[in-house]
């Protein structure tokens, strides 16, 4: 290797956005990062929403921040307001053919 021409190799703290912070080899004199293997949901498991731009606020004030039990229930009483309004649908048509028969 030639002198004088290669960056220096030196150790830095790796600073996240989380909070969290470790030790590796750069070039660089400081590194920050936006998200880690301590906050990505990939390694952890957990889903963490990172808003950019607003875009999570714009998205839940459009369609509003339902919760999975919350849909859970909506999906059920759909449901059984399908089943009251079908049978009530076949009880009208089968008393109007028995009218004209």
């Amino acid at each position: 290797m030639k002198e004088g021409i290669h960056p220096k190799y030196q150790e830095v703290e790796v600073r996240c956005a989380c909070g969290n912070t470790f030790k590796t080899r750069s070039t660089k004199p400081e590194l920050h990062l936006e998200i880690c293997s301590a906050c990505h949901p990939f390694f952890t498991g957990r889903q963490k929403l990172i808003d950019t731009e607003g875009r999570v606020e714009r998205f839940t004030k459009k369609f509003g921040a339902q919760t999975a039990a919350q849909r859970k229930t909506a999906a059920s009483a759909a449901k059984a307001a399908k089943k009251t309004t079908g049978s009530k649908a076949r009880k009208t048509t089968r008393t109007k053919a028995d009218a004209t028969a």
